[in-house]
């Protein structure tokens, strides 16, 4: 098998949908030696932040000479984002190796009549590479929910729980109690757990941590302080466990702190339980952590923000940076959506801010028509002008010919959107770079 084979052999499984359980994957994984029980696993559920927080930790681990790997989803542009260590995406020589060893066995279930999910099928190439490739710790981010969920087929070290909200209503339920009853199902006997969740959700998390003997650490907001904030960096105060840390990050939005705060506790839970781990470790790795295609600027005057809010939580989140962080002449609304989203709620979050809005998809099936997107910006009062592009591609070229070297251009929806926004954007602003660069040395060489 080549790269291309190997890519349409995985990607030909989401066909089959999003189908919760663990049958299927302890399955797979049993066949594949259980490499999930040889690892250190940090697991990380909830809502929103669940990236940003698997990153601090994997850079903290890193700063303090650990071999991390890290487990994400969805990816942006690339496949191989999603198996990383230590900032290494998984190579295709690893990858195709691992399909081809992996391969029969997932026919075999088909032919059981048990066809492992596209999700189950990249967990166990995942925890297989991990196990392969030696990590001392293993990050692992949850894919939907959390009980049943096929990351939880791991015994973690520290399971972290971030803020939770109304999402994936149809298969995690109506209510954020049902909701936090899913997330909360990665909490294991006697095994310490980290949360931000607040009223309904904060009371479920603590009930289950309780039957399950676990130690519980909630964030409150009163332990966060933001002490500066720039187009280029944060700089926090965050009162953990042992002490005050003073940390700075590059990743923007006062939620932020929330994250961090959650990193730092997880650690601290590490730190008790043995792991070396220093607090410029933890400094420094806050500092050097990056998460693409969340509150990123790519681009100035006109500045281009990405940011893959795709739910209402995640988009009042981005509407509340716009709002306290940016200064700018006018906002144009670049806007992809999928189409089995709480689409209204999402729109009555930020068209208010927006000075133009542009309707566009992306290429994903999901994706929902920009048609009809405009349609229900319309119905919600919206009088400023609306315009509807096919494609993301032109969407972006509209919005940079209506822009204004003072205006922001935000590019936000879904993360497929953003991640395809990405891999069109960033090799035109490298290849104008490289051609400034170019033109100054010639002319560098004209004046000798």
């Amino acid at each position: 098998m080549n790269e291309k084979e190997t890519l349409e052999w995985i990607f030909s499984f989401e066909k089959h949908g999003m189908r919760l359980g663990l049958e299927r994957i302890t399955s797979l994984l049993n066949t594949l030696g259980n490499p999930q029980d040889t690892l250190n696993v940090i697991h990380v559920a909830g809502t929103n932040g669940k990236g940003s927080v698997c990153n601090y930790i994997s850079s903290i681990l890193q700063k303090a000479g650990y071999r991390v790997g890290v487990y994400l989803s969805p990816h942006l542009q690339r496949f191989s984002e999603r198996i990383i260590i230590n900032n290494k995406e998984i190579s295709s020589h690893d990858l195709i190796t691992l399909v081809e060893r992996i391969r029969p066995l997932v026919e075999e279930m088909q032919k059981q009549n048990q066809t492992p999910t596209f999700f189950e099928i990249v967990t166990a190439i995942a925890f297989r590479y991990f196990k392969e490739q030696k990590v001392d710790y293993t990050v692992v981010e949850v894919g939907l929910g959390g009980r049943l969920d096929a990351t939880n087929v791991v015994s973690p070290l520290v399971c972290v729980i971030t803020d939770i909200s109304l999402e994936h209503t149809e298969i995690l339920g109506k209510s954020i109690k049902k909701i936090a009853f899913e997330k909360a199902g990665i909490i294991k006997n006697n095994i310490p757990v980290v949360t931000a969740a607040k009223q309904d959700a904060q009371t479920v998390i603590q009930t289950i941590a309780k039957e399950k003997n676990s130690s519980l650490i909630i964030i409150e907001k009163s332990q966060i302080k933001r002490l500066t904030s720039t187009m280029t960096s944060q700089e926090f105060s965050i009162n953990g466990h042992f002490k005050e840390y003073i940390v700075k990050t590059s990743l923007l939005g006062e939620f932020q702190g929330e994250n961090i705060a959650l990193s730092i506790a997880a650690i601290e839970m590490l730190q008790m339980n043995g792991v070396y781990i220093t607090d410029a470790d933890i400094a420094d790795g806050i500092s050097a952590a990056f998460n693409p295609g969340r509150m990123e600027i790519i681009s100035e005057k006109p500045m281009i923000l990405l940011d893959g809010a795709h739910n209402p939580s995640g988009m009042k989140m981005l509407a509340i940076s716009l709002k306290k962080d940016f200064t700018y002449n006018q906002l144009i609304l670049v806007l992809g959506i999928f189409k089995d989203k709480d689409i209204k709620t999402m729109l009555s979050t930020i068209i208010p801010l927006a000075d133009i809005m542009i309707a566009t998809k992306s290429t994903s099936s999901r994706a929902f028509e920009p048609t009809t997107l405009v349609t229900l910006i319309k119905d919600q009062g919206f009088k400023k002008p609306v315009h509807i592009e096919p494609s993301l591609t032109q969407a972006i070229k509209t919005a940079k010919k209506l822009a204004k070297k003072d205006d922001i251009i935000c590019i936000t929806g879904s993360l497929f959107t953003v991640g395809e926004a990405r891999s069109y954007l960033l090799p035109l602003i490298f290849n104008k770079k490289s051609t400034t660069i170019e033109l100054k040395k010639d002319t560098i060489k004209t004046n000798n």
